[in-house]
């Protein structure tokens, strides 16, 4: 999920952006971050608020990985598995867009917020700094060396002392220099008992049948169309050292006043696009950008365009070097990635073969003037959507997933599909076929394990992995989403931060103490986040009538849904713990789901005074990869040991009524 050249980010409030020579004392942090991504981030702002000196490397001149770099349609799954300052990033960008929380972004709006951490944390990035190796004593890092990622020179290199290191670069570099084991690629089925890990021969993101890959229809000894194997698909479940596909997350602009024309890249190459034509001559029908990529629209005419269907923005097959390449392999692969993407938006507004519905639609677009503005207006960050995963003790299978093995050391959570993109085009039975993709969800949020974000003790005492973590690929295709990074680097920070003050490793780390400190401080200070009253919170709940539990479609593992066919009244009221007094926003969970009543009536109390508040169905809009959206019932001013409570009910309702979550915000300082 990431990167344009291999991204380094070491933070520090006092080292340089410079290089140091040999000769000159090495730089000295408590902890050094490796990535500049927004796991990057959040992992320097926890350790600097924790009193700690940090230093936060990146490879390269961008920050924020994919979260500023054209994902702005964020991969939620579940919001209930977001929290503390991942959180606070959403709300953060709410507020700028005068919304409690925002799920889909422009790019330079994420890199404004992800910069204003750094700012509050007085920490500055060392930019265009990658790792070269890295030094042990024991099982423990020492130091790690970092040369200019630019022009580099020994005599130049950087050396970086710590006392913990996080490695939160999309490739794992830190990991691998530090000789941690890590996978790439596909497990076999059977090497953890799973099902749909290895070879997936499955319909999504998949050509029709009848297509011939061939240059010459029919005629084998023609050769190959650009972009299929010639390998031989191998039986289900096996498994390989391929990696599933990369592209960019593309961000256009369909206002003309911002717009720059898309015209034809540098070593363009419309034979790459044959398969396209052909599959476009097999589906007529489909004469939509839509039908071809998925073009989600962000905020202020923008874009956030996905792979979508046979042949899309996905370069599959193409990336297989890059896990395990040299700096120079992987900028090959990057610009291969970046003159194929903009030759495919290029060939769709342009060749004559297009239909011209579909040209005539992609010439409406083009690329933003105000984003990007360093690098050409193209996003300087590949999505690295998965590289090295590291093996430690214990690695999250398919089981955590389904909720057959729950972890009892979670440190985060994630709740997304086990989402894997494809990994090989084929010649199958005479037709080109896509294989690798796989989309399997109907889970409810699980827990991470804290054994998974650190290595094995013998192989290293004082590294945290929270983005390359120990999981297997089918696996990491459901954790490997932006903000349960972000989660997971908070919480690595707070355990480095705890294993310096205690000395020890972090795998000798008290975790039920860290645990206890990441939900007593999910701001990492005293700030109150906010109080939550779940339905799965049964000491905060009080039920009355018929109720069903449902398992999807909510916040959390499940919510409460009304019965359509009983009778009589029946509510749900939530009554939220408040520690502090003052002025709350109260906020419910509004799942818009099949059947929803069109008014819902509400009861909200102070502890004091009752409020009644209708909402109506038709006025409140999901945004974003969620079912439901969190809608504010007013602001109350409660005193501590006040009994407040929310109460829904099915009063006057013409359809099921969803009892699921009940959020007190505090509105002072």
């Amino acid at each position: 999920m990431r990167i344009i050249l291999v991204l380094v980010a070491c933070i520090t409030t006092f080292v340089s952006s410079g290089f140091q020579s040999k000769t000159e004392t090495p730089a000295k942090v408590d902890i050094c971050i490796y990535g500049g991504t927004a796991a990057g981030v959040i992992a320097a702002y926890t350790a600097k608020k924790m009193g700690k000196s940090v230093m936060l490397i990146e490879p390269g001149t961008h920050l924020g990985g994919m979260t500023s770099g054209g994902l702005g349609q964020t991969d939620i799954g579940n919001k209930y598995a977001i929290s503390g300052l991942s959180l606070d990033f959403y709300r953060r960008i709410g507020k700028h867009y005068g919304k409690f929380e925002q799920w889909i972004f422009e790019p330079h709006v994420a890199k404004k917020y992800l910069q204003q951490y750094l700012d509050e944390a007085g920490i500055k990035v060392t930019y265009n700094s990658r790792i070269v190796s890295a030094s042990k004593k024991g099982s423990n890092i020492q130091s790690i060396s970092l040369e200019n990622s630019v022009k580099p020179e020994a005599s130049t290199n950087m050396t970086i002392e710590a006392s913990m290191f996080i490695d939160c670069s999309y490739e794992g570099d830190l990991m691998a220099r530090a000789g941690v084991s890590y996978a790439v690629g596909r497990e076999a089925n059977a090497d953890y008992n799973e099902t749909i890990n290895g070879v997936q021969l499955m319909d999504g993101h998949q050509f029709p049948n009848g297509i011939d890959p061939y240059k010459i229809p029919g005629k084998p000894e023609s050769g190959l169309l650009w972009g299929i194997s010639n390998e031989k698909l191998l039986p289900n479940g096996t498994g390989d050292r391929k990696a599933q596909a990369y592209n960019y997350r593309i961000c256009l602009t369909s206002d003309p006043a911002n717009q720059i024309p898309i015209t034809q890249p540098d070593a363009y190459d419309a034979s790459r696009y044959e398969l396209l034509v052909r599959l476009m001559n097999k589906q007529p029908e489909r004469k939509t950008l839509n039908d071809y990529f998925i073009w989600s629209r962000m905020p202020n005419s923008k874009t956030d365009i996905n792979n979508r269907n046979g042949f899309s923005t996905d370069m599959i097959g193409m990336n297989y070097e890059y896990p395990d390449g040299d700096y120079a392999t992987r900028a090959r692969v990057i610009k291969d990635h970046e003159v194929y993407t903009k030759g495919l938006l290029y060939f769709v507004g342009h060749d004559p073969r297009v239909p011209q519905e579909l040209r005539n639609e992609m010439l409406k677009w083009g690329y933003p003037k105000d984003e990007y503005t360093d690098s050409g207006n193209w996003s300087p960050q590949l999505y690295i959507r998965e590289a090295r995963r590291m093996v430690g003790n214990y690695v999250m299978t398919q089981a955590n997933c389904e909720g057959k093995e729950v972890v009892k050391d979670g440190v985060g959570m994630a709740a997304y599909t086990m989402d894997s993109h494809n990994i090989q085009r084929l010649v199958v039975n005479g037709m080109v076929k896509n294989e690798g993709n796989v989309e399997v969800g109907g889970f409810g949020p699980y827990p991470i394990s804290y054994q998974a974000i650190v290595p094995k003790e013998k192989e290293c005492g004082n590294l945290l992995v929270p983005v390359c973590l120990s999981a297997t690929h089918i696996a990491y295709g459901s954790i490997r989403m932006e903000p349960v990074f972000m989660v997971l680097a908070q919480s690595a920070a707070t355990a480095a931060a705890m294993a310096i003050d205690a000395k020890v490793n972090v795998q000798k780390l008290n975790v039920t103490k860290l645990r206890d400190r990441l939900v007593s401080k999910p701001l990492v200070d005293a700030t109150i986040q906010h109080v939550i009253a779940d339905n799965e919170d049964k000491d905060k709940v009080t039920v009355s009538g018929t109720w069903k539990t449902v398992k999807r479609g909510g916040y959390g593992p499940s919510l409460l849904s009304s019965e359509a066919a009983a009778s009589g009244l029946r509510s749900v009221r939530f009554n939220p713990v408040v520690s502090k007094s003052g002025k709350y926003d109260a906020y419910i969970y509004f799942p818009k789901l099949q059947g929803l009543s069109s008014s819902i009536s509400v009861v909200v109390s102070d502890g004091k005074v009752k409020k009644d508040v209708t909402l109506k169905a038709a006025d409140i809009e999901v945004v974003g990869q969620t079912s439901g959206e969190w809608v504010l019932l007013g602001t109350y001013d409660i005193q501590k040991g006040q009994k407040p409570f929310v109460e829904i009910s099915n009063k006057d309702a013409d359809g099921l009524v969803f009892a699921d979550a009940v959020l007190m915000v505090p509105n002072f300082k």
